[in-house]
């Protein structure tokens, strides 16, 4: 009995379990590999992949047996005899036309079957190179999806690092308003018992720094909600659930190694873009020779036959007149399809032509305009590494000046102006390092990407 009633609250409670709200926790490489798996951009471009796949079993499928069949039931004018012989009253025949020789005596059903089937055994290139060129839009397409994976990483490390530097920044603003809040209450304590040189206008300057501080405050409550959400959706966590990201606080990221020479040559072999331009550059050259080649036949061979049955012209018996309502014939065949238009097929050539030198022209453009993007996002990297640098150290003497400052100030022995510049320079500070060490970190990734290291 108690194992029993144990069983049922199991089953009761179970529902209850599922709906309960689970806390995630990601880092950043968690996070970006949960985005790889629920991004339809991706998908959207894997679906193109399987697009162009069947493009080339469509294209290779053009080299087999094909079937062309027409089949139809409607109606035929009977007939009696031979249009050269009689048949009489006593339904003995006789040469000669009779007078209704061409008269319908009723209707009879007409039975027709046309079918052509046929192979090609020449087609003087146009399989082969449209082939080829499918083939290579199949490598094309692919190398979209890596670049749509390369997107959605930068996406996840945007909201990742926006997320922590906004939380910092919020938590820095919330210590900041703590103490300013201790400072008004001891200035405050100071005019109330006049002592010292505690004056009104002190407290005024302490509560406009606190409302400034709260108005930063409500700003970078914003962010920090508005990353985590945008986290929340890529990484595909669902609505009922609460996302956390590993890192305690914002760190810059390792600086990439390898001098600008190394990852330029990297970016020229590894870049998706420089693989598609080179598969895109054959496709569009196969794909102008395939067009070229609609200018000539194709030759085949097969199997072609018709039927054309009538029931009621049965006793139309002469051997030397065609009937069209009553025949049958089935032959092998080899033979020759000529499609050529002297205006259109030329046109075509030069469409093809015209968008192979445009594919030329962008991969010229790729071999300049990849070295510079290199270029431009290594040196703002090691720029901003600089910079992450001595605002460190900016942001400590800062947190060193505004505590030496404050606890003079609860001494008694510094004025309220001096201890709210303390505070501005610290803040200012501080949020110039979240800032430039969120930047660092994206430029750090925005260099894998346009190296090729992420894929």
């Amino acid at each position: 009995m108690a194992s029993r009633l144990t069983l049922l609250l199991l089953l009761a409670l179970l529902p209850l379990s599922r709906g309960q709200a689970e806390t995630v926790v990601l880092d950043l490489q968690q996070a970006v590999d949960r985005a790889l798996q629920v991004d339809p951009r991706i998908t959207e471009k894997e679906r193109h992949v399987d697009l162009a796949r069947a493009q080339l079993r469509e294209v290779r499928g053009a080299d087999g047996w094909s079937l062309d069949l027409n089949t139809f039931l409607g109606f035929a004018p009977k007939v009696r005899g031979g249009i050269f012989e009689t048949t009489n009253a006593d339904g003995t025949k006789s040469i000669g036309v009779p007078s209704d020789a061409f008269d319908i005596n009723g209707l009879s059903p007409w039975y027709y079957l046309q079918m052509r089937l046929v192979k090609p055994l020449h087609t003087f290139g146009k399989i082969t190179h449209y082939s080829k060129a499918a083939a290579g839009n199949i490598q094309v397409k692919r190398g979209d999806i890596q670049l749509a994976r390369a997107q959605t990483r930068m996406d996840i490390a945007k909201a990742y690092f926006g997320y922590l530097a906004a939380r910092d920044s919020r938590r820095m603003l919330d210590d900041m308003l703590d103490k300013l809040q201790a400072a008004l209450d001891l200035l405050q304590g100071w005019v109330d018992d006049d002592e010292g040189d505690a004056k009104q206008s002190d407290l005024f300057a302490l509560q406009t720094g606190m409302a400034l501080v709260r108005r930063y405050q409500a700003e970078a409550q914003g962010y920090e909600r508005i990353a985590l959400e945008g986290l929340r959706i890529l990484t595909g966590v669902g609505p009922n659930n609460d996302v956390q990201v590993a890192d305690k606080r914002l760190k810059p990221l390792p600086l990439p190694e390898g001098d600008l020479k190394a990852l330029t040559a990297l970016a020229m072999t590894r870049r998706p873009e420089v693989r598609q331009l080179a598969t895109g550059l054959d496709a569009r050259r196969e794909y102008m020779l395939a067009k070229r080649s609609e200018s000539l036949p194709n030759i085949y061979a097969g199997l072609a036959g018709s039927i054309s049955y009538a029931p009621g012209r049965k006793d139309f018996t002469d051997v030397s007149i065609y009937d069209p309502f009553y025949f049958a014939g089935m032959t092998p065949v080899i033979g020759l399809k000529w499609d050529w238009n002297s205006g259109r097929q030329p046109a075509q050539v030069a469409q093809a032509k015209a968008e192979l030198d445009a594919t030329l022209a962008l991969r010229d453009q790729a071999r300049m305009g990849i070295p510079f993007q290199v270029s431009e996002q290594y040196h703002t990297v090691h720029s901003h590494h600089e910079m992450v640098q001595q605002l460190y150290e900016g942001s400590r003497s800062g947190r060193r000046w505004l505590i030496s400052t404050y606890a003079d100030f609860e001494a008694g022995v510094e004025e309220t102006d001096k201890l709210v510049l303390a505070f501005q320079g610290y803040v200012a500070a501080y949020s110039d390092y979240l800032k430039v060490v969120n930047a660092y970190n994206m430029h750090v990734e925005r260099l894998r990407v346009v190296t090729g290291d992420i894929q």
